[in-house]
């Protein structure tokens, strides 16, 4: 699989710079984080979230170093949250491999919130689409891809 086109035609229209880093196939960010050779701290990941009231989904993005606080984003947001299940998720993101979903939810047309540890971060590497390539952005021109969404501190 290569990027997922979504993804490509978000960046580009976007005007984002971006380098495609490859690694080995991997089904966890941990294995990501090994065999890309790249910091925890500056793996970008999506963690999507089912609203129990109706609400549809939320995406999470934080660095693959920390977990999502699901008690404090539901009381954050105001919202009953639940992990969502990757095949649930397959209708969303059609060009994506399951588990490989990567952190731009509004190229997806998903209400995001971004962990605030990201902000400031030099760069930052993301799911591609698949579990075989990253993409490496300037950690200013990430967060300008998710400028309309929420902020704040919601991970451990």
């Amino acid at each position: 699989m290569t990027i997922a086109k979504t993804v490509e035609n978000y960046l580009q229209q976007n005007r984002v710079a971006y380098d495609v880093v490859p690694h080995p196939h991997t089904s966890s960010t941990r294995g990501t984080v090994q065999t890309a050779h790249v910091p925890a701290d500056r793996v970008a990941k999506a963690v999507v979230l089912h609203d129990a009231g109706g609400g549809g989904y939320v995406m999470a993005v934080v660095p693959g170093s920390r977990h999502v606080s699901v008690k404090t984003l539901s009381k954050k947001l105001g919202r009953e949250l639940n992990l969502a299940g990757e095949d649930s998720l397959v209708p969303v993101f059609k060009d994506c491999a399951v588990g490989a979903i990567p952190p731009l939810g509004p190229a997806y047309g998903m209400e995001t919130i971004v962990d605030d540890s990201l902000v400031g971060v030099p760069e930052i590497y993301f799911e591609a689409g698949d579990h075989e390539e990253l993409i490496r952005v300037k950690g200013e021109q990430f967060l300008s891809l998710l400028r309309e969404a929420r902020h704040g501190q919601f991970t451990h």
